[in-house]
């Protein structure tokens, strides 16, 4: 719980933005008007704005504004010092969201501070008449400049700054202190946060363990550098120490626990080495899927912890016993007091639209990040749900995507259910047709080992990708159809190189939600049906 001394987040009008007869405008008032209260505030509805809360008073606004980078563009930030709070706006709700269903589990810090991430009640900052507001739109203006690849960040050490032309996508990484083992697996989830990692190669140089990490983009590796240089992977052990590689392209020739090649799942392993499951070893391509090795969840370092969202019981600090296994040579890790995998597949989701959602509709929006097994939507409170997906870690992508998402009006909520799998209706038992098996359906993405499908998961975006496209299916032919779904469609575009393969933006995330769960698998005649998927382009 926290402290009956701490805001809400509506503070922006009961506090800072307060305006009255008396308080110019663009001045905020001195706070004595916050409302306070006990115990945490009901969540709010998903924003653009984030509110964060006991953030150090000596912190900069670029790193502040860094917390927000590896999520999309950050378009404005408040700073209240005094109060220990900010306000963080970012370029879309969808950003915003990712943002929070990452950091809700895995606590940021900034200066070794623990800082809290929530929705905020207000849709914008308008900071224009606001004083000190100068260094904020500097931070925000030399933040633009990086990402178009011209100028360091504020704050950032001049040895780390600016990003060169042609300066390299590969960083050498040193541990130091290393006092529990770091596998491979766990680099690429850590590293995964600030982009897409091709390549890593592990191995130990002057009784150091040391890797080398390839990212698809030089951008990718400055921010991985300067958020995680100096960061413990374990509470006070396991340092990264991190630089730029002279080297501008790894060479992976084997995929195993040293080495691995994301990009070529078909590579031998090499000196006898265990070889991943073909499904195990796609999935270490979709960042952030991979569960916590070890116990004690609690313990980590939550810079850079793991989002598992599994109830681990520990002494907040400390580190649990070990408890690798001999599954580990497949990347899979036991973890005490949490079913491992293929245990703790089911999801417990809430707060559905009792009117609109079924079973199958939850079987296709929940398949785009993983195969479904069964749905169940509760009997006597429909707006439940169970939905048992293949294995826990396509349970625990399908939790950090779809949680907060919005779905037929109503603010999604998805959370690892007790149950270990979904219990099919007796024989003669009422059900209502609420309770639906897909094991063997054929609209599973994910059966097939090493399916390109692996390395194409994305958030909910109001931008869809769709394929299998026939070649008589014109342009307005495809409009009508998401018209006709009740979408309104902003822009389409046939790929140049494939029609077969197109992308429609739509209204909203919202929107484009309920077209992917009506209109996936949709018959376009000539034995093509559409094959719809969340796209991380905009046209």
């Amino acid at each position: 719980m926290r402290g009956s001394d701490e805001l809400l987040s509506s503070d922006i009008i009961n506090g800072p933005f307060t305006m009255n007869s008396s308080t110019p405008t663009g001045v905020y008032a001195n706070g004595n008007d916050h409302k306070k209260f006990k115990g945490d505030r009901p969540p709010c509805s998903p924003s653009r704005v984030l509110h964060l809360r006991k953030i150090p008073s000596d912190v900069t606004e670029a790193e502040v504004i860094s917390l927000g980078l590896p999520f999309g563009k950050v378009t404005n930030l408040l700073m209240l010092k005094g109060k220990s709070q900010a306000f963080l706006e970012m370029a879309s709700e969808e950003a915003a969201v990712t943002m929070v269903n990452y950091y809700t589990p895995v606590t940021p810090h900034l200066r070794s501070q623990p800082v809290f991430i929530q929705y905020s009640n207000h849709r914008e900052l308008k900071t224009d008449n606001l004083p000190n507001q100068a260094r904020v739109q500097a931070a925000l203006q030399a933040v633009s400049a990086v990402q178009s690849g011209s100028l360091a960040l504020p704050g950032a050490p001049t040895n780390e700054g600016t990003v060169l032309p042609g300066q390299s996508p590969v960083l050498r990484i040193i541990i130091e202190n290393l006092f529990y083992p770091v596998t491979l697996e766990v680099l690429h989830q850590i590293f995964s946060k600030f982009g897409t990692v091709l390549k890593i190669i592990t191995f130990t140089k002057n009784n150091q363990f040391q890797a080398l990490l390839q990212y698809a983009d030089p951008l990718n590796a400055h921010y991985a550098k300067m958020a995680l240089d100096g960061q413990n992977i374990y509470n006070a052990c396991c340092t990264l120490r991190i630089d730029f590689s002279k080297l501008t392209s790894l060479n992976v020739k084997y995929n195993n626990d040293k080495s691995r090649d994301f990009t070529r799942l078909d590579l031998p392993t090499g000196d006898g080495q265990p070889s991943l499951e073909p499904p195990m070893a796609a999935a270490f391509g979709a960042p952030g899927i991979i569960s916590s090795p070890y116990a004690g969840a609690a313990g980590f370092a939550p810079a850079i912890g793991f989002p598992q969202g599994l109830s681990v019981q520990t002494v907040p600090g400390a580190l649990g016993p070990l408890a690798v296994t001999s599954s580990a040579v497949t990347g899979r890790m036991a973890i005490p007091g949490a079913s491992g995998i293929p245990g703790n597949s089911v999801l417990l989701v809430t707060n559905l639209n009792p009117d609109l959602v079924t079973p199958h509709g939850l079987f296709i929006l929940f398949g785009v990040y993983g195969d479904v097994h069964r749905v169940k939507i509760m009997f006597n409170k429909k707006e439940n749900a169970l939905v048992q997906m293949a294995d826990a870690n396509q349970a625990q992508l399908a939790m950090n995507h779809l949680s907060g998402q919005r779905l037929y009006g109503k603010v999604l909520r998805a959370t690892l259910s007790k149950h270990q799998a979904v219990q099919l209706p007796r024989e003669g038992q009422e059900d209502q047709g609420l309770t639906k098996d897909f094991s063997n359906s054929p609209l599973h993405r994910f059966k097939k080992p090493g399916s390109k499908n692996f390395q194409n998961i994305f958030p909910p975006s109001a931008t869809l990708h769709l394929s299998n496209i026939p070649p008589s299916v014109t342009v307005d032919d495809l409009k009508n159809l998401f018209t006709e779904a009740g979408c309104s469609v902003k822009a389409f575009k046939f790929f140049q190189k494939d029609r077969k393969m197109a992308l429609i933006q739509l209204g909203s995330v919202e929107e484009a939600i309920q077209a992917l769960i009506e209109l996936h698998n949709h018959d376009l005649g000539e034995n093509h049906h559409l094959r719809v998927s969340f796209s991380k382009s905009t046209i």
